[in-house]
């Protein structure tokens, strides 16, 4: 497409050159798609260049069109429309583009202008609940800008920072040491991560009891917050974990047993992966080093009390804590610990990390804080900050138990995804085995492109039964384009077309197949620009229209209808590279096909 585009250029160029002895300047030397309600697949817009040229935009439009006509065997003709110049490109060079793209290798990296080696971290669970819908746009968004990079030829390190330590798993801890009554997660049959969330959503429940009563003695609300007996059982606990009690530790280890355990069935059921774990309790000491550092060189101030703080109005920023009185240490802390962990294990020239926009100050101050610490790393932090995911009855929250659970939307998903297709009559021949896999390949498919086909900054709204439909902008539309052109190449075998690769024979090319490969061509800058933006939803966008197209050419062109022998070995040629562009595509966003469907 690239050479394609330059051929046009440098023909413009010799045309504004024949015409009107002048050049076009490069900032105005610029092609566009042409809009779909006209002729053409690439547009000039004329206007910017009606005062250096001294003619009407429409006038240069035309001139220039007569021109490249007559002269560029590359446009077959050309249309202007007020100030846009739309070019018609020859059928010779579809044709050639799209044996040029035939023959590109599988699997080749995409030509891109940066990073080349980066650590994204994303899912970043605590171990004192379960997965959560929020959790799952997270993992899919790290998965894919992991998998995008990684088709430019980066070499790509998934990280995943698990949130092991703290005060919010003292909480789990504390009620299960109370309220447990040695309860497993083989006694209650539920996944570990699930026992221990539910022990967190007692803690609250308990907590605020204490607080009402404390309330109804006379205490303020905030004084009640710091005082009820729960909350100062669950900060000592913190104290003996930092201490390494003995009784706290072994709970410690049990309970994120039981929750890894869930995180590996949830992660191996949603197809995401890692190649390396970070635990917080393994970093915070060193983050608590680089405390002393900033204290040493004067970056940090300790307060009256002992607390450590860092002052960052300068940045905007204000002061933020670094290091609690009674020395345990805070969010910040083990932050600094793992980006310089991450930093000495893979020696990164990015870091991303996928983190929601509630947490766009916080990764403010780490940057800063490493910035002001004069870290070799610092600059190379990129927060790619996402909007939560919402449901019609609003916003989740753990804490009171109304968390959608990943697990529990997963299947809810496939059972949609399963009746969706019930619905449609499409299971002939199928196994249950296989059924049942194409149940979930299709229910995940839905999740993943309804989470990711919109822009990671905004907020969204999740809707399951919009997810799975068959219909428009959907992951199972796009997947059953997918099975559709399989049958098509099982049933080429079956009748023998042959396997051409030289389609010099061909003279002419229906609209659909030209829009076809154009839009296949547009596969490698798809993947670039979603590599600049760290967007999936670039990509998701790109295939959801390769797909439209593919159907709009099956409808309107015959292809075992035709009785041209040629043109039959085309379309399935065609057909095949459209099905590894959209299989090549989905694979970025984490998204499976089916053969079948």
């Amino acid at each position: 497409m690239q050479q394609l585009e330059q051929t046009l250029k440098t023909a413009l160029q010799a045309a504004a050159q024949a015409v009107f002895n002048q050049q076009i300047p490069a900032a105005s030397l610029v092609l566009q798609p042409t809009r779909k309600d006209f002729a053409g697949s690439f547009t000039l817009v004329t206007f910017p260049l009606t005062k250096a040229f001294g003619k009407g935009a429409e006038q240069l439009g035309q001139a220039l069109g007569e021109w490249l006509k007559a002269n560029e065997p590359a446009v077959a003709d050309y249309n202007v429309v007020k100030g846009f110049l739309n070019l018609e490109i020859a059928d010779a060079e579809w044709l050639k583009l799209f044996t040029a793209l035939s023959q590109q290798p599988a699997g080749a990296p995409v030509p891109f202008d940066g990073p080349k080696n980066v650590v994204v971290e994303y899912s970043s669970p605590n171990t004192n609940k379960p997965l959560h819908l929020g959790h799952l746009r997270n993992n899919f968004l790290g998965y894919s800008v992991a998998e995008i990079l990684k088709a430019t030829g980066a070499t790509v390190t998934k990280a995943n920072l698990v949130n092991d330590r703290g005060i919010h798993i003292c909480k789990s801890m504390l009620a299960y040491q109370r309220f447990g009554q040695g309860e497993t997660p083989e006694s209650a049959g539920i996944k570990g991560d699930h026992l221990a969330g539910k022990y967190y959503v007692l803690f609250d429940k308990h907590y605020r009891e204490e607080i009402k009563q404390l309330e109804v003695e006379g205490v303020t609300t905030e004084v009640a917050k710091k005082q009820a007996p729960l909350i100062l059982a669950a900060q000592t606990m913190l104290q003996q974990w930092e201490a390494g009690d003995e009784e706290v530790m072994a709970l410690w280890h049990r309970m994120n047993g039981w929750v890894y355990d869930g995180f590996n069935a949830t992660y191996a059921n949603i197809g995401v992966d890692f190649d390396k774990f970070y635990y917080e309790s393994g970093t915070y000491l060193l983050g608590k080093e680089r405390v002393e550092e900033g204290l040493a060189k004067g970056v940090f101030f300790q307060k009256a009390d002992g607390s450590v703080w860092v002052d960052l109005t300068a940045e905007g920023l204000d002061e933020k804590l670094v290091r609690r009185a009674d020395g345990t240490s805070v969010y910040i802390t083990q932050d600094l610990g793992t980006a310089e962990l991450k930093y000495q294990d893979f020696h990164y020239d990015s870091s991303v990390y996928v983190i929601g926009d509630e947490q766009n100050y916080h990764m403010q101050v780490l940057r800063a804080i490493l910035q002001k610490l004069q870290k070799p790393y610092a600059d190379a932090i990129y927060h790619l900050s996402y909007g939560m995911v919402d449901l019609p009855s609003g916003k989740m929250k753990s804490r009171e138990g109304t968390v959608v659970d990943a697990d529990e939307l997963v299947a809810e998903v496939v059972a949609a995804a399963e009746a969706a297709t019930l619905e449609k009559g499409k299971t002939e021949g199928l196994s249950d085995e296989e059924l049942a896999g194409l149940y979930h390949t299709l229910g995940l498919g839905a999740l993943k492109y309804y989470l990711l086909k919109v822009d990671p900054k905004k907020r969204m709204l999740f809707n399951p039964a919009e997810s799975v439909r068959l219909e428009g902008d959907t992951g199972p539309f796009v997947q059953y384009s997918y099975a559709r052109i399989s049958a098509i190449r099982r049933r080429a075998v079956e009748q023998g077309v042959a396997d051409v690769t030289d389609f010099s024979q061909l003279t002419e090319l229906q609209p659909t197949e030209q829009e076809l490969i154009q839009q296949l061509a547009g596969y490698a800058g798809t993947v670039a620009e979603a590599a600049r933006t760290f967007s999936p939803a670039v990509v998701a966008q790109y295939v959801y229209e390769v797909a439209k197209s593919y159907n709009r050419f099956y409808t309107e062109v015959p292809i075992f209808g035709e009785a041209d022998a040629v043109k039959k070995a085309f379309r399935v040629a065609l057909s095949a590279k459209t099905a590894a562009t959209i299989k090549a595509s989905l694979g970025l966003l984490g998204i499976a096909v089916p053969e079948r469907m």
